[in-house]
């Protein structure tokens, strides 16, 4: 590969981070109790807990939904980020990683 073709590999992954840290997702637990914004590069942006939905009597399904939530958001940012990145994964093989 020349040196041309591995600085447009390099770019194209420079853009491609800038894409994923304005990506943006939105998961939900608890049928809207609580939400999670996290960025395509996997940096939770926002937890949001709605009151309405808590009983605190039962903290610990307030703290289910925190986790399953967190969990769901950080495996569709996974996602996105490996469907983005498909694309140039095989120039990266081309520069030997």
């Amino acid at each position: 590969m020349s040196k041309f073709d591995q600085a447009k590999v390099l770019m194209q992954a420079r853009k491609l981070q800038k894409e994923l840290q304005n990506e943006i997702i939105i998961v939900e637990a608890g049928e809207g109790a609580v939400s999670v914004e996290i960025s395509g590069e996997q940096k939770i942006k926002k937890i949001n807990i709605n009151p309405d939905f808590i009983d605190l009597d039962d903290i610990g399904q307030l703290e289910n939904w925190v986790e399953d939530a967190v969990k769901e958001a950080i495996q569709q940012s996974q996602k996105l980020a490996a469907e983005k990145m498909q694309p140039i994964m095989g120039s990266l093989g081309n520069l030997g990683l």
